[in-house]
Formats: structure tokens, sequence, C-alpha cells
């Protein structure tokens, strides 16, 4: 079954976007990775070294694969932050597609500060960046972001690393009757049997980092959101039956034995 994620001049055969933090090492980071079938993985400018060539990096270690990198804004609380960060990775590598995050509390939530995220859009896109803007569940918001330039809206499922799972599954669904560009639900995501939730609901993909870094065995949990992924398409695709109040038998009725 051929069905490509587009976003921006992006196409992905994999719906599944990993993160690079939290791992022991990056052979972990990458044997995870290319198990996982993902073929973008996000990393922290500000935690990790992409533009410094004379020292070890992440680069190095997916040189020889079709992996690509998706630089993001983690650290930074401002517009003004984000945008000069991104400006100085596209100087140093030239990757213009980039994953936005304005946080607005560092103490609890880690929830964006939208408004920030709203005028950092707006300023990247028309500056020739894909933007994929990481967000709060609120489909208003979302359709501000697209309207903005946004290539992709990132809503979080729950706070990140929280492992809860989508705790709001309506407004998922909202966004995604929003807006025409990509949603990919961020942040929150706890087991495989999220992931598959997320896609049933008809997001265009899922981005998933703790939940696999964090797993007692990462590499065999990256295997596992590989699939859940897949499934979770899969039965959005095929389209779930109507839920109704009371059974439905599957087999007829009339044919049976008379006593």
């Amino acid at each position: 079954m051929s069905d490509i994620l587009k976003i921006g001049q992006l196409e992905l055969k994999s719906r599944l976007i990993v993160g690079s933090g939290k791992y022991p090492d990056f052979k972990t980071t990458r044997e995870a990775t290319l198990i996982s079938g993902s073929e973008m993985i996000t990393v922290a400018v500000r935690r990790v070294n992409i533009m410094n060539k004379d020292e070890e990096n992440l680069m190095d270690y997916f040189k020889d694969t079709d992996v690509k990198l998706l630089p993001n804004s983690a650290g930074c609380k401002t517009a003004e932050e984000a945008i000069t960060l991104f400006r100085l990775v596209r100087e140093a590598t030239g990757i213009t597609t980039v994953k936005l995050e304005c946080i607005g509390d560092y103490d609890k939530t880690l929830y964006p500060d939208v408004i920030e995220t709203l005028a950092a859009t707006e300023v990247l896109a028309k500056d020739g960046f894909t933007v994929f803007a990481y967000t709060n569940d609120d489909p208003i918001m979302a359709k501000r972001l697209e309207n903005a330039g946004a290539g992709a809206v990132m809503p979080l499922a729950a706070p990140i690393g929280s492992g809860l799972g989508i705790q709001n599954r309506y407004n998922i669904v909202f966004i995604k009757e929003a807006i025409k560009v990509p949603v990919i639900v961020d942040a929150g995501v706890g087991c495989a049997s999220d992931a598959a939730i997320a896609m049933e609901l008809g997001a265009d993909a899922v981005l998933t980092n703790t939940a696999i870094a964090q797993a007692k065995d990462p590499v065999m949990m990256a295997e596992a959101m590989k699939y859940a992924v897949k499934a979770g398409r899969m039965g959005f695709l095929a389209g779930r039956i109507a839920k109704k109040p009371y059974a439905s038998a599957s087999s007829p009725m009339n044919g049976l034995i008379q006593f």
C-alpha cells in the first residue's frame, strides 16, 4: 500500500517520527531509530551537537542512512530565540525543515507558549523554512498556525515525557477536521497502543521520544511503535464500525433448529 506523507516538499514513507533525547548513547539511538523504520529524527540543537563538525555528533551515526534530521528549538522561550537558532542551523547545515518549540512553562508542564509559537511560525515560514509547529490541542490555534504558514501542526497528546497518552481524543479529531496541513501527534505517547490510537483518530503521523528511549528495551519498543503506527493508520483508512448501545448478532438467526 502506497501511503506517502507529504509535508511541504518533504515526502516520507514512514508516519513515525522519533526523538533523540534520553538515550544512553548515540549507538542505541541509531539502532532504535533504524529498527523503527522512521525516516526522520528530531534533535535538540542546544543539547546535541550538530553544528560543530570537529566534535562527535549525532549526524555521524546517520551518515550512511536515509534518516533525516529535524532540528528543534527545545530550550527556547521566545519567538526571537527560536528564529535566531534556526537561522544559525540553516547557515551551518543547510537544513530548513525544523520543529518549532517555544515553551511557556519550564517548571511543570512544558506546555508551549502558543503566542510566541505563532509569531515565530509566521517569520520562519516567510523566511523559507518548513515549520513543524508544536502546540496545544486547540483547533483554533491549529488553524491560526496553518494560516501563519506552518507545514505541519503538532498538538500535544499530554505533557512531554508524561506517558499519559492522548488525554483529549476529541480535540485531535477537531484539529484534523479544522486544518488541511498534516497533523502530527506529539508529546505524551507512553506505549505502542497510544500511537495506534492517535493514528486511528486520523492523525497523519506520530512523534515519540521518551516512550522509546526510556523503555526497558528501547530497540524492542521502537519496533513496536513501527507496527503500532502502521496498524493505526490502516485501521483509520479501513474505516471502523459505528458505535451503538446494543448488541448486533454476527450470525444469522434464521435457519436455527426448532425445538
